[in-house]
C-alpha cells in the first residue's frame, strides 16, 4: 500500500471524536464515526436527572436530533466509501462544534443511517438553542471533501426543551415526528418537537445587525485556553477564544459568532478587534508566556493582512516571539501558496506558526511542507482513544514521528484526563491544553494564574 494511501486511511479513521469531559463510560463506539449508541445517551441523562434530585437543582436538558436528507444517492452515486466518509465528517463536526458552543455537559450519539443525537445540560433560552441548532445545520452543510470527490449535504434538524424528568424514549419519539416533518418540508431545514412553535427570537438579519454594535458595546469578551509544557506542567500560555455575550440570547460561542459575522461581511473587522483585545491582555502577562490567536479564511484573503498584524503587534508593544498563530486546514483552502508567503512573512518577524485542528479534516500533508510550521497542533479526535486503542495510539505515534523528522513541536488539545496527559509525555508530544489542568476562563482570572 503506498504511503499516501496509508496516511489518509489514518486521518479519515483520525476523526474520532470526544464526546463530552466527563463521558469516561464503557459503552462500544461504532467503529466508523467513533460516536457511542443512544445507550451512553440514556446513561448519561439519568445521571444528569439523579444529580439534579440530589441536589435540588433542575436540570436543563435540551435535545436535537439530524438527519441528512436523501444520503443513500451519496451512497448510490459516489459508493459507500464515500457515503462513511460523509458520516465520519458529520460526527467530527457536530462534536466540535458541540465543544465550540456549549458550557455544560452533552454528548453526541449515532442513529440509524444519516442520523445523529445531541443531548445537552445547558441552561439556555429557546432562542439560543435554535440559534445553536440553525449555525449546527450551516457548519454541517459546508462541502466536504472526500477521495470520491466534493459532497454538499443537506440536513435537517428537530429540536426540543425536555419536560422534567423526561425519559431519552420519550424525547426521541417527539424528535422523530418533528424530523419527519422538517425533512417532508422543502423550506424548512428546523422543526421544534410536538409542534413548539419556533421561538421569535432574533431573525439572521437582526443578528447581523447586532453584531455590528456589539464591538462598540463590549458585548465581545476574550477568554483564556491556558496552555502547558510537558512533562513538567509548567505554564506557557493561552489560547485566547472569542464569546459574544448578547443581551437577549446570552453566550454565543466562536463558531456561532464567525458564521454571523461572514454573513454580515464583517468577519475582518470582527477577527482585528480579537487580535487586539488579546495582545493588549497578553502584554500584561509574565514575559515568558505565549498568547496564540486563530486565523480565519477572511484574514488571509486580505491583502494587507501581514502588515496590518505587524503593525498592531508594534503598536501594542507586544514582543513578536510571543504570538502564535493557529491556522486551519479551512483558512488554507482558498489559496495555499499565498497562504505560505503570508505565513514566512509573519514568521521571518518572530511569530510562530501552528496547523491547528491536524486530523480533523482531511489532513492534507501538502500542508506541512509548504508552510512554515513550527507546532502541529493534534485535534482532539486524535487523542482521545489513546489510552484504550492501540490503533489510536499507533496513529499519535506516527504523527510525534512525523512532526519530530520536520522539527516542529507537538501540542495535544482536549487532555481530559492524567492518563491521556501521562501518555502524550511519553510519546513525545510538546505542549497539551484541555479540561485536565484549565478551562477557557477569564483575562483577568488567568492572569491571576499566570502571576500565581
Amino acid at each position: 500500500m503506498a504511503a499516501l494511501t496509508l496516511w489518509q486511511r489514518l486521518c479519515w479513521y483520525g476523526v474520532r471524536m470526544s464526546q463530552m469531559r466527563q463521558d469516561q463510560t464503557e459503552a462500544l463506539r461504532g467503529p466508523l464515526t467513533g460516536l457511542p449508541d443512544v445507550q451512553a445517551v440514556r446513561a448519561r441523562l439519568e445521571e444528569w436527572q439523579a444529580h439534579a434530585a440530589e441536589t435540588g437543582e433542575q436540570a436543563s436538558v435540551h435535545a436535537l436530533l439530524l438527519g441528512l436528507r436523501r444520503f443513500d444517492t451519496i451512497n448510490l452515486t459516489y459508493g459507500s466509501a464515500a457515503g462513511d466518509g460523509a458520516l465520519a465528517e458529520v460526527a467530527a463536526r457536530m462534536s466540535h462544534f458541540a465543544a465550540e458552543e456549549l458550557d455544560g455537559p452533552w454528548v453526541v450519539a449515532r442513529g440509524g443511517g444519516g442520523n445523529f443525537l445531541l443531548v445537552a445540560n445547558e441552561a439556555c433560552s429557546r432562542e439560543r438553542w435554535q440559534l445553536f441548532a440553525d449555525q449546527l445545520a450551516d457548519a454541517i452543510s459546508r462541502p466536504v471533501v472526500v477521495p470520491a470527490g466534493i459532497l454538499r449535504l443537506s440536513p435537517r434538524i428537530a429540536l426540543l426543551r425536555g419536560l422534567d424528568g423526561e425519559s431519552i424514549d420519550s424525547m426521541l419519539d417527539r424528535l422523530g415526528h418533528a424530523l419527519e416533518k422538517a425533512t417532508r418540508d422543502q423550506g424548512k431545514r428546523l422543526a421544534w418537537a410536538d409542534g413548539e412553535a419556533t421561538p421569535p427570537g432574533r431573525s439572521a438579519a437582526q443578528l447581523e445587525g447586532d453584531l455590528l454594535g456589539a464591538l462598540d458595546r463590549e458585548e465581545i469578551e476574550i477568554l483564556f485556553q491556558p496552555q502547558f509544557s510537558l512533562p513538567d506542567d509548567r505554564l506557557t500560555g493561552a489560547e485566547a477564544l472569542a464569546r459574544w455575550n448578547h443581551p437577549q440570547l446570552g453566550r454565543i460561542g466562536a463558531g456561532a459568532l464567525f458564521t454571523i459575522a461572514e454573513r454580515a461581511d464583517h468577519v475582518a473587522p470582527l477577527s482585528r478587534h480579537i487580535a487586539r483585545r488579546a495582545l493588549e491582555l497578553a502584554r500584561e502577562w509574565p514575559e515568558h508566556l505565549r498568547v496564540s490567536l486563530n486565523v480565519t479564511p477572511a484574514d488571509l484573503a486580505f491583502g494587507s493582512y501581514v502588515r496590518q498584524l505587524l503593525d498592531l503587534v508594534k503598536e501594542i508593544g507586544l514582543p513578536p516571539r510571543r504570538l502564535t498563530l493557529e491556522v486551519t486546514e479551512q483558512a488554507l483552502l482558498h489559496d495555499v501558496e499565498l497562504a505560505a508567503q503570508m505565513m514566512a512573512e509573519l514568521s521571518s518577524q518572530g511569530i510562530r506558526i501552528a496547523l491547528d485542528d491536524f486530523g480533523a479534516g482531511f489532513c492534507n500533508f501538502r500542508y506541512l511542507k509548504v508552510l512554515p510550521l513550527h507546532y502541529l497542533k493534534l485535534d482532539r479526535s486524535m487523542v482521545d482513544g489513546i489510552v484504550s486503542d492501540k490503533r489510536d495510539l499507533a496513529v499519535l505515534r506516527a504523527i510525534v514521528a512525523m512532526a519530530r523528522a520536520l522539527d516542529i513541536d507537538v501540542i495535544a488539545e482536549g487532555i481530559e484526563s492524567e492518563e491521556q496527559r501521562e501518555l502524550i509525555a511519553e510519546e513525545g508530544c510538546s505542549f497539551y491544553q484541555g479540561f485536565l489542568r484549565a478551562q477557557p476562563m477569564a483575562a483577568d482570572l488567568f492572569l491571576e494564574m499566570a502571576k500565581g
